[in-house]
């Protein structure tokens, strides 16, 4: 005896149409956009570091160096790999064998608007963190100063850049919208971090680029290399 399901005309267009409904859930599910947050790469990057993360430079690491960064998904500004990523940034870039004043996620691999700097302004000079970090106006007058960069080692250029810069960013233990306005030397140090997250380094801005024997003799007493996980 055949199944009297399949044998009723009407069954088999109930049947077809529950098909068709079940095949294209399912290609939704399998097309909707991923909420995970830092995806495939920057996850592993956050996860396999040691709390000394790798410094991409030029030109082995243009790619990322080169990619405008990401704001911060609120998914992304929720999880936990952000706390580790930002440790972890803080960490490197206070290490003697970076011993800088600031650092930009696409330094260490992430392509996110994340970035740490000194407060050289403020008393204790305190590191401070922010996230989706983008500077709303600049001054301006403008002012030639020599800078450095943790992706471009031992060099050095000069640069012209406004002494004064109103900035906009996520506060990291609030996560609330904020605004400050920078002057001095802190400004710039603002710019020099903004331009890496628009895939922009110093070098972009100067004709003069020279090696610096101290920063070489510095950085002769440590080893650099790209992890093989990489």
């Amino acid at each position: 005896m055949k199944n009297s399901i399949i044998e009723s005309p009407k069954n088999q267009w109930v049947m077809l149409g529950a098909l068709l409904i079940a095949g294209l859930a399912t290609l939704l599910i399998k097309h909707k956009p991923s909420t995970e947050p830092f995806p495939g790469q920057e996850t592993r990057i956050i996860t396999a570091s040691d709390s000394l993360m790798y410094v991409t430079v030029l030109p082995q690491d243009s790619t990322v160096l080169r990619t405008p960064s990401a704001d911060l998904t609120p998914e992304e500004l929720a999880s936990p790999l952000l706390k580790e990523l930002m440790a972890k940034m803080l960490y490197t870039v206070k290490h003697p064998s970076q011993d800088g004043v600031g650092i930009a996620a696409p330094q260490v691999g992430i392509d996110k608007r994340v970035v740490w700097l000194q407060r050289l302004d403020l008393e204790g000079e305190p590191w401070r963190c922010y996230l989706n970090l983008h500077i709303e106006t600049m001054s301006d007058s403008t002012e030639t100063l020599p800078e450095g960069c943790l992706s471009l080692p031992p060099m050095r250029g000069e640069v012209t850049r406004s002494p004064s810069v109103i900035v906009t960013y996520i506060d990291p233990d609030t996560l609330l919208p904020a605004r400050d306005t920078i002057h001095g030397y802190t400004a710039r140090i603002f710019q020099h971090e903004h331009d890496h997250l628009e895939g922009i380094v110093y070098a972009d801005r100067t004709d003069s680029l020279y090696i610096s024997q101290d920063w070489a003799a510095e950085r002769s007493a440590f080893t650099y290399s790209r992890p093989t996980w990489w």
